[in-house]
């Protein structure tokens, strides 16, 4: 059985390997809120949206439509980016919290 395991873990290394260098969008979500389509419809500039997410809670990064981390929004050189307090596990959904 050990060769066996060995020859799965190869496949899935090359696996990888092939597809590594391929482009990929990250998105990190600020928050989420719900409306209803009439007030969506009645926005206007200068309208405030709140989100249900608290200050200082963790944003949701997500690569492919799969939730990959947690992270905190820090200012790089007057550029907003993400600083990664959280790697999640693979079969963990947005909206989840993790103990």
């Amino acid at each position: 059985m050990l060769g066996l395991e060995s020859n799965e873990d190869e496949d899935a290394l090359h696996s990888v390997k092939f597809i590594e260098d391929v482009p990929m969008i990250m998105i990190v979500e600020i928050g989420r809120t719900e409306m209803e389509v009439q007030e969506i419809l009645n926005l206007k500039k200068g309208n405030l949206v709140v989100f249900e997410k608290i200050v200082g809670e963790p944003m949701c990064i997500v690569v492919g439509d799969r939730l990959m981390a947690r992270g905190e929004i820090v200012v790089v050189n007057e550029r907003y980016g993400v600083r990664i307090s959280e790697v999640t596990r693979p079969e963990e959904k947005i909206g989840e919290r993790r103990e």
